[in-house]
């Protein structure tokens, strides 16, 4: 069973933060797909399990950017 969840990333101004940002959320074990939208400033991110957001968030940090907890 897979999970999807979005998060709000902030920062991204370009297709250089998107790619950045895909890249490393697509590094993290048991990620299938990720998709990030420059204009709604989200990542969407299919996994074979949910993920700890502390992994998300230190990606996403990794890359250069801020993710916000899922409300």
């Amino acid at each position: 069973m897979t999970t999807t969840a979005t998060y709000p990333v902030e920062g991204m101004t370009c297709e250089h933060c998107v790619r950045a940002v895909t890249t490393e959320l697509g590094g993290l074990p048991g990620v299938q797909r990720v998709r990030v939208d420059l204009a709604t400033g989200t990542a969407e991110v299919v996994s074979d399990a949910p993920l700890p957001f502390d992994a998300v968030q230190a990606a996403v940090d990794e890359a250069g950017y801020e993710v916000k907890a899922i409300a």
